[in-house]
């Protein structure tokens, strides 16, 4: 059986040397696995002329592991439909926010976490309506209440 060393090749001329700070991304193919998918979980029509949406997403790192978000998107009524004027997506930040957000694709919207929605988070995301760029103010009681919502029955 032929040995596997590699030989230096005569007369190639000079080698180049690899390029200084390179990456290289390993990821370990074993049991964890990480399955993406969204699931709408909640339609609602908290007043005349609106509705909300409320969807589950499961994402996954290059390592696998899950990334729960929790995405709010608020329509306004027209005369042909329905126009999308506010869009929230909600990442969790810590475990608690993560188990809560997974809670509620396993098993639905409770109702307290329905009348946040309805309340909090309707009323935070209606006054960006209009608002071309929101403040720092604005996204964070937005992300205050969504984390609300995801930690209301952990």
């Amino acid at each position: 059986m032929p040995s596997r060393r590699a030989t230096p090749k005569k007369g190639l001329g000079p080698t180049i040397a690899p390029a200084a700070g390179g990456t290289a991304s390993v990821v370990k193919v074993g049991q964890k696995q990480c399955r993406p998918f969204l699931l709408q979980v909640m339609v609602f029509s908290p007043e005349a002329g609106y509705k909300f949406e409320v969807v589950v997403e499961k994402a996954c790192t290059p390592e696998n592991d899950p990334v729960w978000k929790l995405v709010f998107d608020l329509y306004k009524q027209k005369r042909d439909g329905f126009d999308q004027i506010v869009h929230v997506s909600f990442r969790a930040g810590t475990a608690e926010e993560g188990d809560g957000v997974k809670r509620m694709a396993l098993e639905g919207v409770s109702e307290k976490q329905a009348d946040l929605l309805t309340g909090p988070v309707y009323d935070a995301a209606k006054t960006l309506e209009g608002v071309s760029t929101p403040t720092p103010q604005h996204k964070e009681t937005i992300r205050k209440t969504m984390s609300k919502v995801a930690t209301a029955e952990v």
